[in-house]
């Protein structure tokens, strides 16, 4: 099953598709923020038994640099075979949608991100036919946001930086500031920071990070109402508490499908409602964001 933490650091692009522009202007590369943001199908199966699926692909209008697809793959280790998959993945996105497409690798890993950032020339080396080049981000490349005013004014950056410095020793004061922004929220804004507590938590993976978020969200569980507020209510409760919990999730899934106009057949309510997994109802939580069908909440990703 692809991890949670794999999840939030593509996904954190499809609820502000705008963080592109503000994330790879780090890199020297500047691209105008987006006008409008649609998201297409990652499914990039043709008709045979080889299945390829971007995790985030985005058909993206700026003003200044017209229309681009922009693929996005979280990456968590060394692949030997991703090169070729993401030469696929560019030569069938041109040749689908007749746009030019980027490609941007978010990697949590320093080693890795390091890796993925090689540029990969295929075909003879006196006349490569086809070039593949990755935007990178990793630790190196997003800023570690500590200023609860500076994680004010962009939540998702704070957000991805988060994730990327999971490991790192400023991690703490990175969620800290996010949680001080994040309280900051109106009223109206509740729903919006669930998202993103939900991409944090999720981002986070398995670290003491995570643990530290945990702490945070004890402190005021009135506010936050994601699912690491739900399970610390529930600690120290009968097995039976914990089924209810994922009762309670399942039926937020279904009212976010609802509220965003989703179509949900009787047979894909009774699989949500039967799930009894956390962390499964958890991705799907987060796929229902932005999933324009339920077979999309559903369906398998690369890892």
């Amino acid at each position: 099953m692809v991890s949670s933490s794999h999840e939030a650091l593509h996904r954190i692009f499809q609820e502000d598709p705008a963080l592109f522009a503000r994330a790879v202007r780090a890199l020297g590369v500047t691209f105008a923020e987006p006008v409008s943001a649609v998201p297409l199908t990652t499914d990039l199966t043709e008709n045979r038994p080889v299945e390829r699926r971007v995790d985030t692909l985005l058909r993206m209008e700026t003003s200044d640099n017209g229309s681009f697809l922009l693929a996005v793959e979280s990456q968590g280790k060394q692949d030997p075979d991703k090169h070729a998959s993401w030469a696929y993945y560019l030569a069938h996105l041109y040749a689908k949608y007749g746009l030019p497409p980027v490609l941007l690798v978010v990697c949590a890993d320093r080693r890795t991100a390091s890796w993925a950032a090689r540029q990969v020339d295929l075909g003879p080396p006196q006349w490569p036919s086809l070039t593949v080049r990755p935007l990178v981000l990793g630790p190196d490349h997003v800023p570690v946001i500590d200023s609860a005013d500076e994680a004010a004014r962009d939540i998702p950056l704070t957000v991805l930086s988060a994730a990327l410095h999971r490991r790192d020793p400023g991690a703490d004061a990175i969620l800290k500031a996010l949680a001080s922004a994040l309280k900051g929220l109106s009223a109206e804004d509740e729903s919006t920071a669930s998202i993103y507590i939900e991409l944090t938590e999720q981002g986070l993976g398995k670290t003491p990070a995570a643990d530290f978020w945990r702490q945070i969200m004890a402190a005021d569980l009135s506010f936050f109402q994601s699912e690491t507020a739900q399970s610390l209510r529930a600690e120290g409760r009968s097995e039976g508490r914990a089924e209810g919990r994922a009762e309670g999730r399942a039926e937020d899934i279904l009212l976010l499908l609802e509220r965003r106009g989703v179509p949900v057949s009787g047979g894909e309510r009774e699989r949500i409602v039967g799930c009894g997994d956390l962390d499964v109802l958890g991705v799907w939580f987060t796929r229902a964001i932005t999933a324009g069908s339920v077979a999309e909440v559903f369906e398998p990703a690369e890892g």
